[in-house]
């Protein structure tokens, strides 16, 4: 690239001298995520949905029989702490995910936002980055609701291993909002990727026990909802709350799913 733009001395730059192409900065980082923070605010079901259905969930299970009971060698943790909550948490951070993050974007494609934005130094990529941020701290913020009305109202016990909950909070986030990429590549208008999250939000919840205990499912059934990102993040949640190891199984499970889903996501995505 050429340019005959004058210098600073007000002569012309050499022929052949390089223009260095402009990069957002943090200033642009920000008000692209401030935006995409204002527009999931402005969408009343995108907003309270994922945050009032999780709490819905916990509310019922809390008042319903059966949650007080301790189960042995959990150190006086009941079956509300143990399984209750890791599902709460893990259908927060899935509707966000698998749900809302979809919607977004297939929106921003289906409106030629990404188009747009990729004439521009600011890369469609961006998009995603701050949606994904955005969509971090909604998860965040109903992880931290669910828990604070489970300790408050229901008296329920924090997690054995407090500092391991956190770090595995990152392989269930990135698995799931990994399952979500992958709804926005494929879906091919807003509607879509809704009714697309949704069905696989649900049918991973059957097999991770949203519906009822995994043990009712048929084996095969039940073997593969444990492994399935929904399934094996409560079961690394509650192996937290426990304050057991996790097992191999369950991590290799969500590590999987998110270079999976990731890279068929990246192969298939389109930005207009």
């Amino acid at each position: 690239m050429t340019t005959d733009r004058p210098t600073d001395g007000g002569q012309d730059a050499p022929t052949g001298t390089a223009i260095a192409p402009l990069r957002p900065g943090p200033r642009a980082w920000l008000a692209l995520i401030g935006a995409e923070a204002r527009m999931v605010v402005r969408d009343t079901a995108g907003l309270v949905v994922p945050l009032g259905l999780p709490l819905l969930i916990l509310v019922m299970n809390g008042l319903g029989s059966g949650g007080e009971e301790e189960i042995p060698g959990t150190g006086g943790r009941t079956v509300f702490d143990v399984y209750v909550l890791p599902l709460t948490l893990t259908v927060v951070v899935a509707m966000v995910g698998v749900v809302n993050l979809p919607s977004f974007l297939a929106h921003h494609r289906r409106s030629g936002v990404l188009r747009r934005l990729g004439v521009t130094p600011a890369h469609p990529v961006m998009v995603l980055v701050a949606q994904a941020v955005v969509g971090v701290i909604q998860a965040l913020l109903g992880v931290a609701v669910a828990i604070g009305v489970a300790v408050t109202v229901f008296d329920a016990t924090p997690p054995a291993a407090p500092l391991r909950a956190v770090a595995l909070l990152v392989p269930v986030l990135a698995a799931l909002y990994a399952v979500g990429t992958l709804v926005a590549a494929i879906a091919p208008t807003t509607n879509a990727a809704v009714a697309i999250g949704l069905v696989l939000f649900l049918g991973m919840g059957a097999g991770g026990g949203m519906f009822g205990p995994r043990e009712n499912l048929p084996d095969a059934l039940a073997t593969v909802g444990e492994f399935l990102p929904f399934g094996a993040s409560v079961e690394v949640l509650g192996a937290a709350w426990v304050g057991t190891p996790v097992a191999a199984g369950h991590l290799f499970a969500l590590l999987g799913g998110t270079v999976l889903a990731g890279a068929v996501a990246a192969r298939f995505f389109r930005w207009s």
